[in-house]
């Protein structure tokens, strides 16, 4: 049967988004094909509000069969922060045939060339963009985002990561071309000449470790930057989060299915509840790449024992604001309240570390003192979440209760500025929704430094008094050093003080946002111009994305003859 997508049609379609694509990335501009607003939706082909509500619905209680070789048992058992039972089963493979059936597809994806295999992967995204609503509450009810956050992180955001994606590994493929003629004079010698070809080929199969959080968001950028290269990619979902990758999994095999590729190229790998198939499948010697985002622990696992794979991690950070002075004290109170409370502080990116002078700092309404500093910016998260509709708009839920449990034992860690509190969610009574936790720490005492020095991840901020600025900046390049962070954040109207924190991100690797107080938070990043990560420090030794994220998934295999 004739492929229902032929190369020519899906060019034709996707060329000239590629071709902006890649022109985003040079100018670092601003541009996304991928609208925000859930209105957007609902024309050519994609499903409106209620189309979208109606088709997750629909999945609810239900087995999602693949069609995959190899699928030995059906396993499940998501339950939703919000407190509803999903009830989806999703197929276990046996590895040892499932395997075999994804190297079979290589080798017609690899001779497809560079720009089959993009627009391939722009008609997937295109798919999957068609079905933003049904993927929104996918990526809700297991993450625990808020539906318009699920709805925009889990959708545009990440089908914008994932084309990014592809573009940097289309530019890097292309780099080289494809045939040289080469002719090296012999003096009054016939010269030598040589008809060279060069083909990017894959390493092999990748393994992408899906996240809790962010299974889109996180998930699309190793697995599209794999298969634009050429890999075949399996898909190993949180078990937590498995729907919205099974989900991406199944549309990625009608496409490639129709496009005349083995759907096998693309497969999920689900695993029973407690079986910890991850450590399994890493040291294959099929897979030959891995992408994880998740705990330190198991990067720093991954990256020590997968040896014949290259590893992509994005690990555990301590993120750190330094507050020495501000032009606009409301707005920079403003901006950190929302930045602390977004997803209840379930971010990669949340700030931790309030670096803050025991003498206080200027402002724009006078000076301020650190406790004064510290229960103004508590009263600021107190009145944007006083309100429990907007506060559960920006919450979200508590994605599992290793969440919870640290968020209640930081109150005991020192002074409380801001106390959590519970909110009611009417719309799902089963849901854990909580406020963040300010607590005060000292810098100068070692008790102290054991909290402010490890990662809390979740709704929990500490205000961290120390003695100077200078004395800031050395505490944000020591944790940079020894902790990483995927973000860091200053707020200093003294330039000195600015090229200081500026020098110290350069030398530690971190990226810099300074002086937020409006409507771009230091825990948001846009596609295709604004890195995620550096790869330069302990929290993650890949960036999203840039060059380096996708030229070490191929290599260039070249062919010499004679002219």
């Amino acid at each position: 049967m004739a492929a229902a997508l032929t190369p020519h049609d899906l060019i034709a379609k996707h060329r000239p988004t590629l071709d902006q694509a890649l022109e985003a990335i040079r100018t670092r501009a601003y541009w996304s094909p991928h609208p925000e607003h859930p209105k957007a939706y609902g024309e050519h082909g994609s499903l409106d509000a209620a189309a979208g509500q109606a088709a997750f619905d629909a999945l609810l209680g239900t087995r999602l069969d693949l069609d995959q070789p190899g699928t030995d048992d059906w396993v499940g058992g998501e339950v939703s922060p919000y407190g509803i039972e999903l009830g989806v089963t999703y197929p276990h493979a046996d590895i040892d045939t499932l395997l075999p059936a994804m190297k079979a597809g290589q080798r017609a994806w690899r001779d497809a060339g560079a720009e089959v295999r993009a627009v391939v992967c722009l008609e997937i995204l295109k798919r999957i963009s068609d079905r933003t609503h049904e993927f929104a509450h996918a990526v809700m009810h297991t993450s625990g985002q808020a539906f318009m956050m699920a709805f925009q992180a889990g959708g545009p955001h990440a089908q914008d990561r994932g084309l990014e994606a592809v573009a940097y590994a289309y530019a890097e493929q292309v780099r080289t071309p494809d045939t040289a003629e080469w002719n090296k004079p012999q003096g009054k010698r016939d010269p030598l000449a040589l008809t060279k070809s060069f083909t990017p080929v894959p390493r092999g199969i990748a393994l992408v470790i899906g996240c809790n959080t962010f299974p889109t968001w996180n998930g699309y950028p190793g697995l599209f930057a794999s298969l634009a290269t050429g890999n075949a990619v399996l898909v190993k979902p949180h078990p937590r989060a498995v729907l919205p990758l099974a989900l991406t999994v199944q549309v990625a095999r009608q496409v490639l299915a129709e496009a005349g590729f083995a759907p096998d190229l693309v497969a999920l790998t689900a695993e029973r509840p407690g079986e910890g198939i991850a450590k399994t499948l890493a040291t294959r010697p099929e897979i030959r790449i891995i992408d994880y985002t998740g705990s330190t622990a198991f990067g720093d696992w991954l990256e020590a024992n997968a040896r014949q794979a290259q590893v992509y991690t994005e690990k555990a950070g301590v993120n750190t604001v330094l507050v020495e002075s501000t032009a606009d004290y409301k707005g920079m109170l403003a901006n950190l309240a929302f930045s602390l409370s977004l997803y209840s502080g379930q971010m990669c990116t949340t700030p931790q570390n309030l670096l803050i002078p025991r003498e206080g700092i200027s402002t724009d309404e006078g000076p301020r003192t650190y406790d004064e500093v510290v229960a103004d910016l508590a009263r600021s998260v107190d009145g944007l979440l006083g309100d429990d509709a907007r506060a559960n708009a920006l919450l979200g839920a508590i994605v599992n209760p290793d969440v919870k449990a640290r968020l209640e034992a930081a109150a005991g860690l020192g002074e409380v500025a801001l106390a959590s509190r519970e909110v009611a969610n009417p719309e799902f009574p089963g849901a854990v929704v909580r406020t963040p936790v300010i607590v005060k720490l000292d810098g100068a005492k070692p008790d102290d430094e054991a909290a402010y020095m490890s990662e809390c991840f979740g709704p929990v901020s500490f205000a961290v008094a120390v003695d100077s600025a200078s004395d800031a900046v050395e505490l944000l390049r020591r944790t940079i050093r020894e902790k990483g962070a995927m973000t860091v954040g200053a707020y200093t109207t003294d330039a000195e003080v600015e090229q200081a924190v500026q020098e110290v991100c350069l030398e530690e690797a971190a990226q810099l946002s300074l002086n937020l107080t409006g409507g771009v938070y230091v825990n948001q990043t846009a596609a295709f111009s604004d890195f995620h990560g550096s790869g330069g420090n302990p929290a993650a030794n890949a960036a999203l994305c840039d060059g380096a994220f996708v030229a070490n998934r191929f290599r260039v295999v070249e062919v010499r003859r004679e002219a």
